[in-house]
């Protein structure tokens, strides 16, 4: 059982670096460029190459079901009834599809013979009152033969409350494993879990798949989980806390550090939220609910869900908030330092600890709050706090795709103190802010961009055109 609230997990087992901002509002300018038509996107050749479904146009993706954010320009395609018409998933990419109310549908993934692989599925439910509480999303990985490399099932729980939940499943390579350590086509399968469940929703549902590849390490590694860590929970952190506002979905996860950050959240929704962890440090974090206003009464016993995920959308743990109109809070399990070897352990919640990058802070206020004290949003705070001195990465033989995946950066930091979105989003976030439409926004970011091009290529193009050679634009 998952959790506290008996929220059903299971799985099982066979066996950035820096950049200027003219740089980065180019690459955004053009990025979203590509998404409203002005030019940029890539063409069939190269989406062939990545893994993209090229028997139609590439589609954009972005906008929002059931509450959810989706990624900008994640591309749309189709799970297929039939592993024999399965398309393939590319790594570092992220796609949007669709769940059927019952049945599997498949996935392609070309591997090789030393990277790790891990696939997860975000499943969108649509909006509802009520769910089935066991219903969910499960997910694995399977071979050419069918024998299944990893699986893994997220549900409701016991509130019964529909809201995005995400399953991973892995295909890992491994001296103790003896399935699935071949290079060739692997199979990812994704089915709803109960369907046919009381109050389960009969149509459809919006998914969100991301594949990231973990590369082999240079050396031999450890090959068991580190025996000894202090298991016990600090203090939380105390004071004030900062108001930040929480995303509405992974790709719009709102960064934070150590503090205590408040927002506030209504019934049925839910709010993300992501924490750089290095190598070597400890995350804690607390859960809060505030006081209800409302004047209501009575009890829900699982009020709050709160969930953590690793940076590949692992889950990792969770905690529950029973809520009676007064203050309540809760802390997240004692966790480990983020380790590289935490993955030899036999506990889910150590092992999804395996990696560095942004953890996923995920919170969901159940539907039935608004039965006893209104629709009217409720005060969450989550106090994070974060121990350890921080520790060089295991040496990869090579890069994460997509890159920094496993790293925390200087950006990041700095994202997370400062409530900016970290990477190209800073540039897109700060140019929205200015109350510019959209169209201009990017009409005059192409026209700067491309201005700053041609001032820079212009005393290279007459050197060049002065010695002879050719001139060319850059």
């Amino acid at each position: 059982m998952r959790g506290r609230w008996g929220r059903a997990r299971g799985r099982a087992r066979a066996g950035h670096g820096g950049t200027t901002v003219t740089a980065r509002l180019g690459a955004a300018t053009l990025a979203s460029a590509a998404v409203i038509g002005l030019g940029g996107a890539p063409g069939p050749q190269a989406l062939a190459a990545e893994g993209a479904d090229t028997a139609g146009a590439p589609r954009s993706a972005s906008g929002t079901a059931g509450g959810y954010a989706f990624a900008d320009g994640a591309q749309r395609t189709d799970g297929a009834a039939s592993t024999a018409d399965a398309v393939r998933l590319g790594a570092g990419r992220t796609y949007r599809s669709t769940l059927p109310a019952r049945g599997k549908v498949y996935y392609r993934l070309e591997l090789d013979a030393t990277s790790n692989t891990y696939v997860s599925v975000t499943a969108v439910p649509p909006a509802g009152r009520t769910a089935s509480v066991i219903d969910g999303v499960k997910v694995s990985v399977q071979d050419g033969d069918g024998r299944s490399c990893d699986v893994d099932t997220a549900s409701f729980g016991a509130a019964g409350s529909p809201h995005p939940v995400a399953a991973w499943a892995a295909r890992e390579i491994s001296p103790r494993k003896s399935l699935c350590q071949e290079p060739g086509t692997y199979y990812v399968a994704v089915e709803r879990v109960d369907p046919d469940g009381a109050d389960a929703s009969p149509g459809p549902w919006e998914t969100e798949l991301t594949v990231v590849s973990e590369p082999p390490l240079e050396g031999t590694g450890a090959t068991s989980a580190p025996e000894r860590w202090n298991s016990a929970s600090p203090r939380p952190v105390a004071g004030e806390p900062e108001r930040r506002a929480g995303g509405a979905g992974f790709a719009r996860a709102v960064p934070v550090g150590e503090g205590a950050w408040r927002d506030d959240v209504r019934p049925g929704q839910t709010l993300f939220y992501k924490v750089p962890v290095d190598w070597g440090r400890r995350l804690h974090v607390t859960a809060e609910l505030g006081s209800s206003s409302t004047g209501g009464s009575g009890y829900v016993a699982a009020a709050l869900d709160l969930d953590l995920y690793n940076p590949v959308r692992g889950h990792v743990a969770d905690v529950g908030v029973g809520y009676d109109g007064d203050q309540k809070s809760e802390d997240l399990t004692p966790l480990p330092p983020v380790a590289h070897a935490n993955r030899h352990d036999v506990g889910g919640q150590v092992g999804a600890m395996r990696f560095a990058g942004s953890y996923y802070l995920v919170a969901h206020l159940a539907t039935e709050v608004a039965d006893h004290f209104g629709d009217g949003p409720v005060p969450l705070t989550l106090r994070v706090r974060l121990s350890g001195a921080a520790q060089d990465g295991p040496g990869y033989a090579g890069e994460a795709v997509p890159p920094d995946a496993f790293t925390v950066t200087e950006e990041d930091r700095r994202a997370a103190a400062e409530g900016g979105a970290a990477g190209d989003d800073t540039a897109m976030r700060a140019l929205a802010v200015g109350g510019i439409g959209t169209g201009s926004v990017l009409l005059a970011g192409l026209g700067a961009w491309t201005l700053a091009a041609r001032r820079r290529a212009v005393p290279r193009a007459a050197g060049r055109s002065a010695a002879g050679g050719p001139s060319r634009g850059r």
